[in-house]
């Protein structure tokens, strides 16, 4: 049986109707946010309580987990001197350790997910460079959505750091 790989998407400035046509094109059945902040300013249609309901009225299953894999944590350890967050602190912390072996084990049970954060470009954002970095070094197939809808292959150049290619 082939592995379920898992998938990131940014919304970006995407029309809700658009992101959903991306999310049913790879059958995701699950959406697990990973904005540290889930709200948008700019795009009202991606506040958390507005995108859970377009969600769940669209058969897809909304799950919050940016409190532990966002890209700007509460722990003030997880920065350093400068002020910059430190994804390899990060990546060590319980909190997001306990978040990756929960995607890992919807892969392992063959749950269609993906990851979601604003940004749509995948080489920009926290999902790539922190959860699918951690998430590929520990064999997890990760396929990136990009902003044009098309899919990137998430592989890890030196067993730690990603790099994408067409699919």
């Amino acid at each position: 049986m082939e592995k379920t790989p898992l998938y990131t998407i940014g919304h970006g400035t995407r029309k809700a109707e658009d992101f959903l046509v991306l999310l049913n094109r790879y059958s995701i059945k699950y959406l697990v946010d990973v904005r540290s902040v889930p709200y948008s300013r700019f795009n009202p249609q991606y506040r958390q309580a507005a995108l859970k309901s377009f969600l769940e009225v669209n058969g897809i299953t909304y799950v919050f987990m940016g409190d532990a894999l966002g890209g700007r944590p509460k722990d003030k350890t997880c920065y350093n001197e400068k002020g910059r967050v430190d994804y390899s602190v990060i990546s060590t912390k319980p909190f997001f350790r306990d978040r990756i072996e929960r995607l890992k084990q919807a892969c392992a049970g063959n749950i269609s997910l993906a990851i979601m954060c604003s940004e749509s470009k995948p080489s920009e954002c926290h999902r790539t460079h922190l959860i699918a970095n951690v998430l590929a070094s520990e064999g997890i197939d990760v396929l990136h959505i990009d902003e044009k809808g098309n899919l990137l292959i998430h592989n890890l150049t030196d067993g730690t750091q990603g790099s994408l290619t067409l699919f």
